[in-house]
Parts: structure tokens; C-alpha cells; sequence
């Protein structure tokens, strides 16, 4: 694009550089002088999602007062035959991710090592794709175990082993692209990863690495891509960012903002586009003339760009997007004319019909009943009755004086990967699961009452996730108030009485949160550290003991003006 500025780079320079990026030879010319069209489908936060999210995706009606629609999306076999129908529109195409295609993820790609995933991504023709942090939450010889068992690449520009001080993954890579009767053209695809990753999964998932930079690293490539002759660039980046909209294909991108909107404002110029992730949000957006896309989470959605290229220069000319909801026929479609979907691969369909077979018996397993389903949405304070549900089930788990003599309980609400409901009230073993799919050990520790005050304060101080707290502790929080300082004294009550800034008191959490995990550094000094059971194990417990389990009275937290 106009961006791109032709730096001059001496013929030796140039051949140096090619060399060092691994070069393959000069891509043959495109004959003709009309521009080239090539599809770039991309989707990110896939989570090991093979079989259709337990929900549908949400449409606001168009008509106010209606109730919203309920589209059917998801579905690794949908989202194959999605992406079949549309590289038939394009004489040719790239698949792209970005992270997180594993991870946080439902019984089957869990209990089955994560394999059904990477074989059913790649045989839905997944080419590239960047690491997200759930990619290191089994630690890195898994993830790279995965990654040699993957028909795609992982790329990743900023993530480094600190005891050689190479990368663990390459940087960047190229993709030639055979255009039917009119040669080939070269792009580049790099690769990179939040730099926070280390505080959203267990610290010794990633010992030994290095997170840098997510720009610098990524600018850092740049010079070797164009010295090979590439000139239409592509970053795909797990982080990504927000918009006020409540529809998936609002094309106006209301109110950008978050992390991604900082990381594109540093790109070098060449780098043509971003396909981001980690929000799970959907969006097509324009930062500085750049098309920055997220295509939201769980394969509910793929994003269609459209890349018209310079025959002559290889400049990218233009990019166009749309979301394209992967529509399947689980349920009755509401808006079939306006997205009439694609029909299933079928030996993917049956592929995933037996991978499910093979973990029916364990996914079945009753553990007791809820008497109304459970969910993860926060109300106007930032409770939840999930929360509540799961912090006093580990609570309960923890508070007889051999087990840690717990008083308090705090749960990441991000750490709950699903709501927890079925049809008839009966919960299974999987939907339990699909809570709770890290593994997660519970931790009990000494905290004095200021260092529970900093844990709290942290929720508004750029943590990952807000806490949820067990029965008997109440907080208090201001929401007028600045950052730090939003929970006055004597806002936290435990058993109606404030707690004493200088008093101990032994809180349960997550050993993600015990070491400092969504940036609650202050748990890391938590002390008399007893292990207790998996989180798991202390949901089906409580289901156990007190089915129908009924949400209990929210106000644990309380916003004040």
C-alpha cells in the first residue's frame, strides 16, 4: 500500500538478509495488468470447540421490543465446510489464526490431549497461525509436541528461550500463492502473542521463556520479509481489542478501543493488516487506514478479507472484510435467507461423532442437579452466581482446619469457561468440565486483611478477571472512585465485621492466582501455603451435597456511586 516505503538495500545486503530468512527462489511474475484477488479466511479463540458451543450466538432483533434472535454457529465440521464454500469464491486463498485454538476447552479436545483439534483445524485447511497464551497451558513440551503433530505452522515472533535465546517458533513465514493461469505471489505471515502472557497461565507452564515486545519483535522482521522480495505483509497477533457494538457484522467499528489499538499505532508501515484475537470479540475496524479484524471465539465465526493485490509491484492495494457466521443445522435457523450456511464436511462430522464416543461414558456421569442454570455474566456490581456457586464450593472443600482452615474463597470469573446449566436441570460430568477444563489446584494461604484490600482494588488496576467471593465475605466498591482507592475502609466485611488491615486470615484461591495469575501479583505473598484438590473435584463435591444446588442470594458485592 502507499505506506510502503522502497528503502534502498545494497544487492549484498539484500542477498545476506534472504539467506538469513531461509529464501525460497524469485517468485515467477503474474502476467496480465489486472490486480490480484486472493482470500485471506481467518478465525481465532477456537478452544478446542469441535462440537457447536452449548449456546447460540446472539442477534439483536431488528425491530425494538422483539426478542433477539438465536443463530446456530460452531462446529469444526461447519466451520470446514464454511471455509470450503468460501475459497470456491476466490481463485486463491490462505486459512489464518490467531491463538488460542486450544485451551480452556470442552471434554473431548481436553481429555484427548488437544489432538482432535489440531488434525480436524488442519484438515479444515488451517495454514498459519500465531500462539495465544492457552497454547502454553500444559507447559511447552506439550505445545510443541501439538505443534509437530500439526499440518499448520505456529509462528511466533516475540516468544523467546531464555537459556539459547532462540525463538521457540519462527517468526514469520512465507506463503506462495499459485494464481490459476497467471503464476504466483508471495506473502508474509508473522506471528506474535501478548506480552502478559505469564500472568494468564500457570507460571510453570512457561519457565524458561522469554515474552517480548509484541511490536519491537514484530518490526524486528520486517527488514528480512521485503529483503525476500515479499511485499504484502500480514500480522497475526493474539491480543486483540473492543467496540460497543452488540452485533457480529457492525461494520462501523463503534468505539475502538483496548490493547490492539497501541500495538497497531507501532507496526512498521509495511505490515499491510492484522488479524487479532484474544477478546473474543468480533470486529472489522480501521486504525490509521489499516484493517485490523477479530473474528470473536469458539469457531462461531469466520472472517472473510478480500486482498487485492498490484500485479507488477506485489503491493497490497486494498483489503475488504466481513464476518461470515459459521452456521450449522443443530436448531432451527432464524435468518436463514440473510445466512444460509454451508453444509458440514461430513468425514469431519463423523470424525467428531468419534472422538465424542470415545469419552461418552465419563461425559455422561451425573454429578446432581441445579435447580436454574448458573452463569458467568456479571450483574451491575460484577457478581456472579457461578461465582458464588464455585467460590463457596471451594470454600467448602477447604475449611476444615486439615484441609487449610479457609474463611475466604476467591474465584477469577475469566477462569470459568462455561455457564453451568443443561436441559433438565441434571449436570453432567462434562458440563462440570467445561467449567474447569485447566486442571486448576487449590491453594489455601495466609493473607493479612490490607493484602485481601490490594487483591480487591486490583480488579479496577488492569487485572484479567474479576473476583468472585464465598459466603460470608461482603466488599463494598465505589465506582466514582479512582483506581486503588475504590473500597473504602470498612468496605469488607467478613461475617459482618470489618477485616482488620493488619489481621490474617486464610484465603483460598487457584494456584493460577496464588501465582500471581490476570495480575493479582499481591498472592504471590500469600504464606503457610497448603495444596488442596482440583477445582473439579471441588465442584462435584458440592453438586454432590447439596443437589438441586439453587444460586445463592447475590449482594456479596455491593456498587456504591
Amino acid at each position: 500500500m502507499s505506506r510502503k516505503p522502497r528503502a534502498a538495500v545494497n544487492r549484498r545486503g539484500l542477498l545476506v538478509l534472504c539467506l538469513l530468512a531461509g529464501c525460497a527462489a524469485p517468485a515467477p511474475r503474474i502476467t496480465g495488468s489486472a490486480p490480484v484477488t486472493i482470500g485471506l479466511i481467518a478465525f481465532n479463540d477456537f478452544h478446542g470447540h469441535l462440537d457447536p458451543p452449548g449456546s447460540a450466538t446472539r442477534v439483536p432483533a431488528a425491530t425494538a421490543g422483539a426478542p433477539d434472535l438465536q443463530l446456530p454457529t460452531g462446529g469444526v465440521a461447519w466451520l470446514a465446510g464454511t471455509v470450503q464454500a468460501l475459497r470456491r469464491g476466490y481463485p486463491a486463498s490462505v486459512v489464518v489464526a490467531a491463538g488460542d485454538l486450544i485451551g480452556g476447552s470442552p471434554l473431548t479436545s481436553s481429555l484427548l490431549k488437544h489432538e482432535p483439534s489440531i488434525d480436524a483445524l488442519g484438515a479444515a485447511g488451517l495454514e498459519f497461525t500465531s500462539v495465544g497464551n492457552h497454547e502454553f497451558d500444559r507447559g511447552v513440551a506439550e505445545l510443541q509436541r501439538l505443534a509437530g503433530r500439526a499440518s499448520f505452522r505456529y509462528l511466533a515472533a516475540n516468544v523467546r528461550v531464555k537459556a539459547t535465546g532462540a525463538l521457540l517458533f519462527p517468526a514469520w513465514a512465507r506463503k506462495r500463492v499459485v494464481i490459476p493461469g497467471r503464476g504466483s505471489i508471495d506473502i508474509a505471515f508473522i506471528g506474535a502473542v501478548l506480552r502478559s502472557t505469564p500472568e494468564l497461565v500457570n507460571a510453570q507452564a512457561v519457565a524458561g521463556l522469554e515474552f517480548l515486545d509484541e511490536v519491537e519483535s514484530v518490526n524486528q522482521v520486517v527488514g528480512a520479509i521485503r529483503a525476500a522480495g515479499i511485499e504484502t505483509i500480514v500480522l497475526l497477533i493474539h491480543e486483540g481489542g473492543f467496540t460497543s457494538s452488540t452485533r457480529f457484522d457492525d461494520a462501523s467499528c463503534p468505539d475502538f478501543q483496548g490493547p490492539i489499538l497501541g500495538i497497531v499505532d507501532r507496526l512498521d508501515p509495511a505490515i499491510d493488516l492484522v488479524v487479532s484475537g484474544h477478546t473474543h470479540r468480533t470486529y472489522i475496524c480501521r486504525r490509521n487506514g489499516r484493517l485490523v479484524t477479530s473474528a470473536g471465539q469458539e469457531g462461531r465465526f469466520l472472517t472473510d478479507i478480500a486482498l487485492t493485490i498490484d500485479p507488477v509491484t506485489h503491493d497490497l492495494q486494498a483489503a475488504q472484510a466481513r464476518q461470515l457466521p459459521v452456521i450449522n443445522d443443530t436448531r432451527p435457523n432464524p435468518l436463514a435467507a440473510e445466512y444460509p450456511g454451508a453444509p458440514a464436511d461430513a468425514v469431519l462430522r463423523a470424525q467428531v461423532v468419534g472422538w465424542d464416543a470415545l469419552v461418552a461414558t465419563q461425559a455422561r456421569r451425573s454429578l446432581g442437579r441445579v435447580a436454574v442454570p448458573l452463569t458467568r455474566r456479571p450483574d451491575a456490581a460484577g457478581e456472579t452466581t457461578l461465582g458464588d456457586v464455585v467460590a463457596d464450593a471451594q470454600l467448602q472443600a477447604t475449611a476444615a482446619p486439615d484441609k487449610g482452615g479457609a474463611q475466604i474463597a476467591f474465584v477469577n470469573n475469566g477462569g470459568l469457561r462455561a455457564d453451568l446449566s443443561a436441559p433438565d436441570g441434571e449436570v453432567s460430568y462434562a458440563s462440570a468440565f467445561n467449567v474447569h477444563p485447566f486442571g486448576n489446584i487449590l491453594v489455601t494461604l495466609t493473607l493479612s486483611g490490607a493484602q485481601i484490600d490490594t487483591a480487591l482494588e486490583t480488579q479496577w488496576q488492569g487485572a484479567g478477571s474479576l473476583l468472585q467471593v464465598s459466603g460470608g465475605l461482603k466488599f463494598r466498591w465505589h465506582a466514582g472512585a479512582p483506581a486503588g482507592g475504590k473500597i473504602a475502609p470498612g468496605d469488607i466485611l467478613l461475617d459482618g465485621k470489618p477485616l482488620a488491615p493488619d489481621g490474617l486470615y486464610r484465603v483460598t484461591v487457584s494456584d493460577f492466582l496464588a501465582g500471581g495469575g490476570d495480575g493479582y501479583a499481591v498472592l504471590k505473598q500469600g504464606r503457610d501455603r497448603l495444596n488442596g484438590p482440583p477445582d473439579l473435584e471441588a465442584l462435584e463435591r458440592y453438586l454432590e451435597t447439596h443437589s438441586p444446588v439453587a444460586p445463592p442470594a447475590t449482594g456479596r458485592i455491593t456498587k456504591l456511586p
